[in-house]
């Protein structure tokens, strides 16, 4: 299940990679978000507490990386190891904070699978029902930053988050 590297180790968070970081190599972990195959060209959504950031496998660039992204599903943690790009004009995503770039991936460690979940976990869904699911709810990006504001549990949770720049 576990395919963890020693160098893996985070340098940036998800929402906070823009322009200025073009061209710098970057590791990131999080949860995947949404996963899309466009031609043997794998697009990933990362995502953590602090935002969202994109993440290509080519094949062209990375055969060996690209053929271990085939098995990624939403909501697997992941870890990546990839160079900053600009996007190109067309493909820039305003939606989100670092939607004018993208990390091309050359290195992946899975750190944790996932079933899947019985609804995407996103901010936009409601769960009238979550009984069984209350992990999943802690999940969506709105909801750490909701959790962490309930002391004293907030304080060892935030100092343990922070230790590991989660």
């Amino acid at each position: 299940m576990a395919d963890i590297h020693k160098d893996m180790k985070r340098t940036h968070n998800c929402g906070e990679l823009d322009e200025s970081y073009v061209g710098k190599e970057v590791v990131l972990a999080g949860w995947v978000q949404r996963r899309r195959d466009h031609g043997g060209v794998i697009f990933i959504d990362l995502r953590d507490r602090h935002g969202i950031t994109q993440v290509v496998f080519n094949p062209d660039r990375d055969p060996v990386t690209h053929a271990k992204a085939h098995g990624i599903r939403n909501e697997y943690v992941i870890c990546v190891r990839g160079k900053v790009e600009k996007r190109p004009d067309d493909m820039i995503n305003p939606k989100i904070a670092t939607g004018t770039i993208e990390v091309f991936a050359s290195g992946l460690s899975i750190l944790n699978t996932a079933k899947t979940p019985p609804f995407m976990v996103e901010d936009r869904i409601e769960v009238a029902d979550s009984r069984g699911c209350q992990g999943l709810s802690c999940a969506k990006p709105c909801q750490p930053r909701k959790f962490l504001r309930a002391p004293p549990v907030a304080t060892a949770f935030q100092a343990a988050a922070d230790d590991c720049r989660f």
